[in-house]
């Protein structure tokens, strides 16, 4: 993906998986991987997740035309076992910022929906009152570029430990932590950085994070949105994605 795509220099779109190890085939079995044309009509792509049997989320900066949905794959190269499934209806955040990128969420209304299996699940979302906190390490996965600079077929997956929100807030003004997160350990060569924005944070077993953006240098740490500060607006808009 094309890291800066017209916005400031130091904001990045986020979502490499660096250094990080290839994940046991369908252990993950909520990723979805989403192919868009932006605005150039160059072909991106982004991680996201299925939240139920035909809403994933994912970041809002991932929006774009011909959104199209694979679901239950581990080799994106190979369709075996797959779902290719067609966005109906993108809702970013209405307050989404395309240059600070604050209020980095999205939720893909898919054409139908997908048949639950073995390879592939929804998976549970934070409650409002969740707080993840720094010191705390979970995962996150997608098919991104890799240490070597090559765009990943498999699905890779790293640990990262949450940090201190002021690290980030003395990289970036637009930080939040009441929004977003802060993650990954500066002291690690271990990060995300385009293909696997949207992708989610997991924290046994629940969605905590969306990968969003890294910021002014490679190293970590990067701002992942913080999904339980945006239950109220989840549910709300899934009930109005519900709507024929």
């Amino acid at each position: 993906m094309n890291q800066n795509r017209g916005k400031a220099a130091r904001l990045s779109f986020s979502g490499e998986i660096l250094w990080g190890t290839e994940s046991k085939p369908h252990s993950r079995p909520y990723m979805a991987f989403i192919n868009f044309y932006d605005s150039n009509s160059d072909l991106n792509r982004c991680g996201g997740f299925l939240v139920a049997k035909d809403i994933v989320m994912t970041a809002a900066h991932c929006n774009g035309r011909n959104i199209k949905v694979i679901l239950g794959a581990h080799n994106i190269k190979k369709r075996e076992n797959t779902q290719v499934i067609s966005v109906l209806k993108a809702k970013p955040h209405e307050n989404f910022n395309s240059d600070s990128l604050v209020n980095d969420i999205m939720l893909l209304k898919l054409e139908r929906k997908a048949q639950l299996n073995g390879v592939v699940k929804t998976i549970a979302l934070p409650r409002s009152q969740d707080w993840v906190k720094p010191g705390q390490v979970c995962t996150v996965a997608g098919w991104g570029t890799l240490a070597n600079c090559t765009l990943s077929n498999t699905l890779q997956e790293v640990n990262l430990e949450v940090q201190k929100g002021q690290k980030c807030q003395g990289m970036s003004r637009n930080y939040n932590d009441s929004i977003q997160l802060c993650v990954g350990n500066p002291n690690e060569r271990k990060a995300t950085a385009g293909g696997d924005s949207g992708g989610p944070f997991v924290c046994n077993g629940v969605a905590q994070g969306i990968v969003s953006y890294r910021l002014c240098t490679w190293t970590p740490p990067r701002v992942f949105t913080r999904i339980s500060s945006f239950i109220p607006w989840i549910q709300k808009t899934m009930k109005l994605l519900q709507q024929p």
